[in-house]
């Protein structure tokens, strides 16, 4: 797919994509294989809706920091000296090089390049010998700042000034979250970043659908969520999260080879809550798996159309970390996890490779 097929025919096609579940049909698969539609998503998708970058909990220092890339986009998120977060681009505004990388602690970000300093909040502090440089005024320059909510302790990004706020948008999944107060909430940061070699939206899609869970991931590290027990709710027009709730064969059932919480349960919840299960998404880059005592999540961070990372976190009770055995109950966890996540890998892995293929269907 060429840029000129970017066309109003394209996108009239995709009109039959929201209606409702019983007439909807699925994307046509260019919109997931193109590298012309992928660049058009990153001026619409990711260069105007909110992007989860982090956990607040990751920058809980002033100086602390940490940077990301989102759909080619640097990111650098650090808490200032006066305790407030800041985004801003990690770009100098000299020759592009980055100020910092990684994650870490610092008073200033100092280009390595050509020594120009930036302070916490983004403005140039000094720059060697610019004085011999006509028309040069460093109170002019700094790193541009972007947008940032934190929402239940989930740190959101927007590159574009004009945007809706976020919090408003997410009520009806921040209420069926309440319990869970994911913004105390604790875990370890993740680790190396997962690479995957499909369209973002593929994904995004296999993590709302209920209806390939009971075959794909039939056995005794699943049964006991059986998708005929889903449902989706009814949500406001304007809401950008959108999720289903799962009841369980019974109460506190969790990812491992018990079937059962082997965690601290999230104090607060009801008898109801415990008895379920929530899948949850705010698209285009954070997605939840929600039980009575762990919730994963998932920052989807696309490079291309058809490649990029993610990073998989935990969140438990607080105090859970600090309890004995708490190691060994978690490699229950990550054995269950990385059970299921390889069968839905492969399945995401093959479905993009289907996309490409002159007989991919737009399916019902």
């Amino acid at each position: 797919m060429t840029a000129d097929l970017l066309t109003d025919a394209l996108f009239a096609d995709m009109e039959d994509s929201i209606l409702s579940v019983g007439q909807a049909r699925t994307l046509p698969p260019a919109v997931y294989t193109s590298p012309a539609f992928f660049e058009f998503e990153r001026e619409v998708v990711f260069g105007r809706e909110w992007l989860c970058v982090g956990r607040e909990s990751w920058v809980s220092q002033p100086g602390e920091f940490f940077t990301t890339t989102i759909a080619g986009e640097p990111i650098l998120v650090v808490r200032n000296r006066d305790g407030a977060l800041k985004a801003m681009s990690p770009v100098c505004q000299h020759r592009a090089m980055w100020v910092a990388e990684g994650h870490g602690s610092a008073s200033s970000f100092l280009c390595p390049y050509h020594h120009w300093c930036y302070s916490l909040d983004g403005a140039l502090i000094s720059a060697p010998a610019m004085e011999q440089t006509e028309n040069f005024d460093p109170r002019q320059i700094r790193l541009p700042s972007f947008r940032l909510e934190v929402w239940l302790g989930f740190v959101f990004v927007n590159l574009d000034p004009e945007a809706a706020p976020l919090a408003a948008r997410l009520g009806a999944l921040s209420d069926a979250l309440a319990h869970y107060d994911l913004a105390g909430a604790e875990g370890p940061r993740p680790g190396a970043p997962t690479r995957f070699p499909w369209n973002w939206k593929v994904m995004m899609e296999n993590n709302n659908d209920g209806y390939h869970a009971n075959k794909l991931h039939h056995g005794p590290l699943h049964d006991f969520v059986p998708s005929a027990l889903s449902r989706f709710p009814e949500l406001p027009p304007d809401s950008i999260g959108y999720f289903r709730f799962n009841d369980t064969t019974h109460p506190d059932a969790s990812f491992n080879a018990t079937q059962r919480a082997i965690m601290p349960v999230f104090p607060l919840l009801t008898e109801t809550e415990r008895h379920r299960m929530i899948f949850a998404n705010v698209p285009p880059t954070l997605s939840l798996v929600v039980t009575s005592d762990m919730v994963i999540y998932l920052i989807l961070r696309p490079d291309t159309a058809d490649q990029g990372e993610m990073d998989v976190g935990l969140l438990f009770a607080p105090g859970t970390m600090r309890a004995p055995g708490f190691e060994h109950r978690l490699a229950l966890y990550d054995g269950a996890f990385n059970a299921i996540n390889a069968q839905d890998m492969h399945v995401d892995a093959l479905v993009q490779k289907g996309l490409r293929s002159r007989f991919a269907p737009r399916g019902r």
